[in-house]
């Protein structure tokens, strides 16, 4: 199973693919592959946010304690 790491970091990755691929559909006029775009950046944003919430969910609250 991933750990919440590993889905920020594909979230991101998602994130940039989507902004690249958005940027090409508006570049070249295709509307298509600039809604393709801009979905894949939605999802890997929503990735992101899984990834940030599971590491917040699974963390022990000790280590709260063990902070100065």
């Amino acid at each position: 199973m991933a750990s919440g790491d590993e889905h920020k970091i594909k979230g991101k990755i998602d994130q940039v693919k989507g902004a690249v691929k958005e940027g090409f559909g508006a570049l070249t006029g295709d509307r298509s592959t600039e809604i393709e775009g801009k979905a894949e950046r939605a999802g890997g944003a929503l990735r992101e946010g899984y990834g940030e919430l599971k590491n917040e969910l699974t963390r022990d609250p000790a280590d709260d304690l063990n902070r100065p």
